[in-house]
């Protein structure tokens, strides 16, 4: 029986070379080096007997494997770190050091290593790059390329070691499926490329020589290697190229991709000496930082603009040769292009989840409200329901919660729009452990949230002079209004950024923009929530999660009730008026969502302040206070 030991056996690649390893070799013994935190996950994807994990560390002595005996016949090592924007010392660390404490492990048991390498070690190179080829004086662009050189290096210089090289280029998804792990290589500049599908088909795009690429489908690299471990049996200090031998442009690779968005064909028009120039004018000083700036807005690593394109021609003929000879052909990519990018488009583009359905906006989002139960919530509630959204309610009192998710469930939707769902989970906001199972329970029932509505609020009307012994009116108002929207967003926050789409609805009031006197603690409340919100909203921008303040006026809920003179007070607006305008700040997104008279109150603060002043001093004599904020 023949035994294998693999590191990375949970990576993209590493998965697969098991799999191919199974389904080609019935009898074989598999162990893979996994990490204790991802042990019984990785148990689930293979047979038990045939698939043994073992956990250890990359780049721990013996790689803590102190106890493991087992006679192995092939190394296959697949662990590293192939994302080029992470920090030199942990490349250094993975790459490195854990590819010499690898070496360590199949010399002590005379088995065969078969590191997986990488085109990178060519760095700067520019020529022919042969499979004979290693140093040629090349220089590094990136720790990246570095860290796979000397990897490589510490392979060929150990003496006493059976060793292959195997070098794929930049791996790409499955030709057949398009499956693809993660965004990387030329993914990144895929949604900019999507934008070309709105030009014209027909004409021909003018593009500059950006230079060569190389990339390979994932089935390619992983048919390869199972197929030539036992190739040559025996013999060592083989290295292999898995790279297209197909000389193609970064424009041959775009065309081969493009019909998946009906784009026009690319055509070189710029030569690559002025392509050159010019990228090398936007790697340095203010054009450096505004590229870096730009890029990073865009989700893509600036370091991956200065390493996409190659001057360096891959020779795989013996390769090639071998591996036809072994049943495994290179799928062209004028094929398989088009798959790539519609596995892209449906799994992997960070703005799939912004795509809005062409029924309405609302139809399939999941909406979140809190003191969705009555007033201004529910009504939120009821029209978003109306308009397909999958409505999410939240409450302290279970009863009223039930009440309303009937009423709600019964609401009639719009034409052509189909109905929304409506669920409700009871839940203080002001708990933070109450907060922490409401979201760990939503996302495990609900898969995401897209909208937040902060609407719970807590108001109190009581002069500060008549507040002095009551400090816990401004503890309670801040613990609902503040610390408890406060509470869900953060909570919510990195569920969103990883989205890269949310939205955040704050029901604050007119009250931070009038300053009315009675309201200190209820005002300085919205005004804080508020204040957390636009800092947030200016670090989240480019992870497309927003922010929105409702301001609303004097609305005739629950909450004013206690109030006799708000009973017959004019101007007072309808629960629904107030909910119109929370759907506003939904559907369209505004930082601010204002009504007129707020707008006068904050022109007032900023132009007349004396005067406004007074008028609200003049508001506080002639009105009075309540009794119950007297103590009558």
């Amino acid at each position: 029986m023949t035994s294998y030991f693999i590191t990375g056996g949970s990576g993209f690649i590493g998965r697969r070379v098991i799999g191919r390893i199974l389904e080609t070799q019935p009898d074989v013994q598999i162990f893979a080096l996994v990490r204790a935190a991802s042990a019984s996950r990785f148990s689930e994807l293979f047979d038990a007997e045939r698939v043994v994990p073992v956990v250890g560390d990359l780049t721990a002595v013996r790689l803590g494997l102190d106890d493991f005996d087992t006679r192995i016949d092939h190394v296959i090592h697949l662990a590293a770190v192939y994302d080029m924007a992470v920090d030199a010392d942990t490349q250094q660390r993975a790459n490195v050091d854990g590819t010499r404490r690898v070496i360590d492990f199949a010399l002590a048991r005379g088995a065969m290593l078969h590191h997986i390498s990488s085109i990178a070690v060519a760095g700067d190179y520019a020529g022919v790059f042969t499979e004979d080829d290693f140093d040629k004086g090349q220089g590094f662009p990136s720790p990246y390329h570095r860290t796979k050189f000397e990897s490589e290096k510490s392979i060929r210089d150990q003496s006493g070691l059976s060793w292959r090289v195997y070098r794929p280029s930049v791996v790409v998804g499955d030709s057949r499926t398009g499956e693809m792990d993660k965004i990387d290589g030329p993914y990144y500049f895929f949604g900019q490329l999507r934008l070309l599908g709105h030009a014209p088909s027909r004409l021909p795009l003018p593009l500059p020589d950006l230079g060569r690429t190389n990339v390979v489908p994932v089935d390619y690299v992983v048919n390869s290697i199972v197929a030539l471990v036992d190739y040559r049996a025996g013999e060592s200090g083989l290295t292999f190229h898995l790279s297209d031998p197909t000389r193609r442009s970064i424009t041959g690779m775009y065309n081969a991709i493009a019909p998946a968005f009906d784009g026009p064909r690319g055509r070189n028009v710029l030569p690559s000496s002025v392509a050159d120039a010019a990228l090398a004018m936007s790697r340095v000083g203010p054009m450096g930082v505004g590229r870096d700036l730009i890029a990073k807005q865009q989700g893509i690593p600036p370091i991956v603009l200065d390493t996409m394109a190659f001057r360096v021609d891959f020779t795989a003929d013996a390769s090639v040769g071998a591996l036809r000879g072994l049943g495994v052909e290179l799928p062209d990519l004028a094929e398989y292009g088009p798959r790539l990018f519609t596995y892209w488009a449906q799994h992997l583009d960070p703005a799939r989840h912004r795509r809005r359905d062409p029924r309405g906006p609302l139809v399939g989002k999941n909406i979140l409200i809190t003191g969705g139960s009555s007033g201004i919530g529910k009504a939120t509630a009821r029209m978003c329901a109306e308009r397909g959204a999958d409505v999410i309610i939240v409450a302290r009192n279970e009863d009223d919660l039930r009440a309303a998710t009937t009423e709600l469930s019964c609401a009639a939707t719009k034409p052509g729009v189909p109905p929304g769902r409506v669920t409700s989970y009871r839940c203080d906001i002001t708990d933070e452990h109450d907060v922490a199972a409401l979201v760990k329970t939503v996302l495990a029932e609900h898969d995401h949230v897209d909208v937040l509505v902060n609407n719970a609020g807590r108001s109190i009307r009581r002069s500060t002079i008549h507040s002095v012994d009551r400090p816990h009116d401004y503890q309670r108002t801040m613990a609902v209004n503040y610390f408890g929207a406060v509470n869900l967003t953060l909570a919510l926050l990195p569920h969103m950024v990883e989205r890269n789409v949310g939205h955040v609805v704050n029901v604050t009031s007119m009250a931070v923009q009038t300053h009315g006197p009675r309201f200190g603690a209820y005002a300085a409340s919205k005004a804080a929530l508020e204040a957390f919100s636009d800092a947030t909203a200016a670090e989240t921008l480019s992870s497309h999660v927003t922010f929105t303040n409702v301001r609303l006026p004097l609305t005739r809920t629950k909450m004013i009730a206690p109030t006799e003179a708000y009973r017959a007070a004019p101007g007072v607006w309808s629960a629904d008026k107030a909910a119109s305008r929370v759907l506003h700040g939904i559907l369209k997104r505004p930082r601010r969502v204002n009504s007129a008279v707020g707008n006068l109150a904050d022109l007032g603060q900023h132009v007349l302040p004396r005067l406004t002043n007074r008028i609200l001093h003049q508001e506080y004599l002639l009105v009075g206070e309540s009794a119950a904020a007297e103590g009558r």
